[in-house]
């Protein structure tokens, strides 16, 4: 699984994916709270505590706790452009990850039911977006979306998969150097065999 650069800021620069196996850092991912802090920072910009607890229905000191927990792990970061000075610390996304976790399979009883739950709250909020895409459906030159069937191997779907990134990369900008009338949109990508392995 490779997390969504949406979740980890803004992509500015290209660095070497950073593996995630450290079980605090699995588990800062795996909070419903802590994924809406990533994406109101990746969509929004940086912002301070506060600002987030207000637009969040959350106290300033649960909101802190968690940015705390965020940084520790590596996600996110102070943001330069916005000097303390004595004030409230200035967050943003970490930019320039792609955190991949390691197979399952190395992965200990306790991380598998961290990345478990990680995976049930993804898709929960892919879920969501899909409802809101059928339900709601977004402005025409807005609404895009691709469904297909291909017939590969594992080693192809990985290699599909870091072309997706590689695409993903070359569209990703800090929010302040999009262009006029940009906004943040939600992309995904899955594999689901189709067939069953035991016919």
């Amino acid at each position: 699984m490779t997390e969504p650069p949406e979740e980890d800021g803004p992509a500015a620069v290209q660095q070497s994916p950073r593996t995630v196996s450290d079980p605090a850092a699995l588990k800062a991912l795996a909070h419903p709270l802590r994924r809406k802090i990533l994406r109101r920072l990746a969509t929004e910009g940086p912002a301070t505590a506060t600002a987030l607890a207000a637009v969040l229905g959350e106290n300033t000191g649960t909101l802190s706790y968690h940015l705390r927990q965020l940084e520790r792990a590596g996600f996110i970061e102070d943001d330069p452009d916005h000097s303390a000075n004595g004030r409230e610390r200035w967050w943003r996304g970490v930019r320039g990850l792609d955190v991949r976790r390691p197979p399952q399979a190395d992965l200990s009883a306790a991380e598998r039911a961290v990345v478990g739950e990680l995976d049930r709250l993804r898709m929960e909020e892919d879920i969501e977006l899909v409802h809101r895409y059928a339900l709601q459906p977004p402005e025409e030159e807005w609404g895009c979306g691709s469904r297909s069937t291909l017939h590969l191997t594992w080693e192809e779907v990985q290699q599909f998969h870091d072309a997706y990134l590689e695409l993903l990369r070359r569209f990703q900008r800090p929010r302040t150097d999009a262009g006029p009338g940009s906004r943040p949109v939600a992309v995904r990508w899955f594999t689901v065999p189709l067939d069953d392995p035991e016919q």
